[in-house]
């Protein structure tokens, strides 16, 4: 799968008690993004956060919370992203979304990229200058 350079970052902000058709959210938004052969997503939890209710969510010891903040990142081109956002609304009851235009650097293991082992992309342009 190719990544386009100029690609659109989706974030969206839930509650780790949010759940959609029996499993967390966070759960069932990733595996429809992975369903749509969107490029990549990760899942992030918070320590700390506050919301629109402006009620505190911590992980401390002494109020331990069992509704943390949860970030869930999808990158993608822009077309992919717009695909998805009619999938992901009625997935929302709460929480926000938000996008952005980013610029995608594609980092790869084993592209075959870098030559003699242990050498870096830049290396061989570096050996070249006089």
């Amino acid at each position: 799968m190719q990544l386009p350079e100029d690609a659109v970052l989706l974030r969206i902000f839930v509650g780790e008690s949010d759940r959609w058709e029996h499993r967390p959210l966070y759960e069932a938004i990733v595996l429809k993004a992975r369903e749509m052969h969107l490029a990549g997503a990760t899942v992030l939890r918070g320590p700390m956060g506050f919301g629109k209710s402006s009620r505190l969510h911590t992980a401390k010891i002494l109020r331990l919370s069992m509704d943390l903040p949860v970030v869930i990142e999808i990158v993608d081109g822009e077309e992919k992203i717009r695909d998805f956002l009619p999938v992901l609304e009625p997935m929302m009851q709460g929480g926000l979304v938000t996008l952005e235009k980013v610029k995608v650097i594609h980092y790869e293991a084993g592209s075959g990229e870098a030559g003699a082992a242990g050498e870096r992309p830049g290396d061989r342009a570096e050996r070249a200058s006089p």
